[in-house]
Order: structure tokens, then C-alpha cells, then sequence
């Protein structure tokens, strides 16, 4: 594909049906939204509903079957994936880091890394001054799949690797699940800072913190969109459920974590 300009306006999401890689049954369907440049959504619902399916549509890792995902009109699979990858920020639900050193990880074993970026991105997700406590710093050895670090340790590098290079688009499933109090106001003053130079993020959580940032929220059950809008109007209409645990057991969010 031709190299395009870096996306700076928006993400369209458009008639999105998604099926796992090598399979035709579609296992989340229905996305129809979009989101602005400067803003953040948030994603919520109860597992196995697909949260993490359309994370992984929407910075391409799966393709989808039927719709597009599109940066600034053009969809996902017209940028040259060298040139895509730049422009997405991905963190996981699984995280998984590999043989190599820290600043490796962070930069993607981009061979052309800039350390001042590496740095940069480590301090945005709080983890500059635990990397710089090891006795090599950034070129600790992390061994397969970080294996020489903690659940929580293994997040913010994870986190870092996510914001490295200032991403237009940013997707964060369940970011904070293994977050310590230090690490989890490092990702609400990211997900801030994104917002503030003009890219979007997207957030699967269900953390009340995590949603008091974002703009838009988006409720999925069983594979399905089945509401997106304002945050707080959303909140509003799980607020005044049709029967008793609706927003408990229909959407995972409950009244104590909003």
C-alpha cells in the first residue's frame, strides 16, 4: 500500500462484524460509531461479551469480516503495516513481552528507536524511576515474556510499549487489572495527556476511575453493541434498569463502581 498521511481527525468504525483469525463464524457484530480526535471511550459489559474481540479489530490485529475500521477516511488495511503500527498504541488483556532488554520491549525492537521516546513513554506510564532502580536500567534483560519481572511491573512496561512514539489511536483492555495506587494514576494522567494532544483512546474497564476520564461509553453483551453515547447519559440509562441487577449482570457495571 501507498504510505499515507499520519492520521490526525478521527476513527470511523462502520457495520463491524468480527471473526476469530481463520474462522467465518462471527463472534462480535454490530459496531457502528466514531470517535473524534482529543476524546476516549470507554467499553464496558460482562465477560465473554467480546470487549477484547473488538479491541483487537480496531488496531487491526484481527481483520474483520465484514465492515471497516478507518483513521481519517482510510481503513486499516490500506496503511503499509510498518507505517499502521506507528500510529496504534495496543496494550492487552494477556500481556506479552518478549527475550530482550526493557528499552527493546518499550520500542517495539524498533532497530531506530529513540532513546529520548523510550524515556519519554516510561515516564508517561510511571515506570522511568523502577527501570532506572535496576542495577543495568534500561537494558535489564527481561527474559521471555518478562519473566524477570512482576504482574505489575510487567503492565507499565507493557503500558509504556502502548504509548511509545505518541500514538494517534490507543487501545487499553482492562489496562489497570494488575496496577498498583502509583501505576493506576499513571494510566489516569496518560489516558489524560492522550486526550490532550489530540489522539484518541479506547478503554476496556470497569474501574470508576478509569471511566470518569473517558467521553463516550460503549455497553456490549453477547457479541453486540447495544448502546453508545455521552458517558454520562449512558450511565444515566444503566442507572434505571428494566429489572432489578440489569446493570450488574446484564453490562458487569455495578452502581458502587460508578
Amino acid at each position: 500500500p501507498m504510505p499515507l498521511p499520519a492520521p490526525s481527525s478521527r476513527l470511523v468504525v462502520e457495520a463491524l462484524a468480527i471473526a476469530p483469525p481463520g474462522f467465518q463464524r462471527i463472534t462480535a457484530q454490530g459496531f457502528e460509531f466514531s470517535l473524534e480526535a482529543g476524546t476516549a471511550l470507554g467499553i464496558i459489559g460482562p465477560s465473554g461479551a467480546g470487549k477484547s474481540t473488538l479491541a483487537r479489530a480496531l488496531v487491526g490485529a484481527w481483520r474483520p469480516l465484514i465492515g471497516r475500521v478507518m483513521l481519517d477516511g482510510a481503513s486499516l488495511d490500506q496503511w503499509p503495516p510498518e507505517q499502521l503500527g506507528r500510529y496504534l498504541g495496543y496494550l492487552p488483556q494477556d500481556i506479552e513481552l518478549f527475550q530482550g532488554t526493557i528499552a527493546e520491549n518499550i520500542s517495539r525492537f524498533d532497530p531506530n528507536a529513540n532513546p529520548e521516546q523510550i524515556i519519554a513513554a516510561a515516564k508517561q506510564a510511571c515506570v522511568h524511576e523502577l527501570i532506572v532502580s535496576f542495577p543495568d536500567g534500561y537494558q535489564t534483560q527481561i527474559g521471555e515474556n518478562g519473566a524477570a519481572l512482576s504482574a505489575g511491573q510487567r503492565q507499565r512496561v507493557a503500558l509504556a510499549r502502548a504509548l511509545y512514539g505518541n500514538p494517534f489511536l490507543i487501545v487499553l483492555d482492562e489496562p489497570n487489572s494488575n496496577l498498583d495506587t502509583a501505576g493506576e494514576a499513571a494510566l489516569l494522567t496518560a489516558i489524560q495527556n492522550v486526550k490532550a494532544r489530540g489522539g484518541i483512546v479506547v478503554i476496556v474497564s470497569h474501574r470508576a476511575d478509569v471511566l470518569a476520564t473517558v467521553d463516550y461509553l460503549l455497553v456490549m453483551r453477547q457479541g453486540r453493541m447495544q448502546m453508545f453515547g455521552p458517558r454520562d447519559r449512558v450511565l444515566a440509562s444503566l442507572a434505571t434498569p428494566p429489572k432489578g441487577h440489569f446493570y450488574k449482570c446484564e453490562t458487569g457495571v455495578s452502581r458502587t463502581s460508578i
